[in-house]
């Protein structure tokens, strides 16, 4: 496999139009979310990663700081690159940075097929299922893990 570097980016560098063409690619024309959900005001404050191999960029998260936790979202991997380790590496990357400014409360919405993944990274769900971009997801935090039941 092609060396994977993973990095955050400024918004609207050229890097992190990369990874909007690329969310673009995996959720609207992919996934089939409506274009019109896939951006929110949240990326213009939001700290972009891309996991970038052989000057391709392959994958992409943001984080967004909030005042109760850090939500991570929009993690995106080209689908030639999956099952390679990518998003697992951006996730790793992301929470690292976090952690390193004093940030340890982590939350997201998981697509409910990909649970497993973030369940490896010590994520647990709670709450009940919903459907976001029209398919179904889990909320999921790293924090309160006892406290964290499912509801169907």
């Amino acid at each position: 496999m092609s060396e994977i570097t993973v990095l955050p980016v400024p918004v609207f560098s050229t890097l992190c139009n990369a990874a909007f063409a690329l969310r673009r690619e995996v959720f609207v024309w992919e996934q089939k979310v409506p274009e019109e959900e896939e951006h929110d005001s949240y990326d213009m404050t939001a700290t972009h990663y891309v996991a970038v191999a052989d000057g391709e960029v392959v994958g992409t998260l943001r984080v967004i700081a909030l005042e109760e936790h850090i939500k991570i979202g929009r993690v995106a991997v080209r689908q030639a690159f999956r099952g390679r380790g990518v998003a697992r590496r951006l996730m790793d990357q992301a929470m690292a940075d976090a952690r390193a400014k004093g940030e340890d409360r982590f939350f997201l919405t998981a697509q409910s097929d990909k649970l497993g993944l973030y369940e490896k990274l010590g994520f647990v769900a709670f709450g009940p299922e919903f459907t976001d971009g029209g398919m179904p997801h889990r909320a999921m935090r790293t924090y309160d893990k006892d406290s964290a039941t499912l509801q169907d």
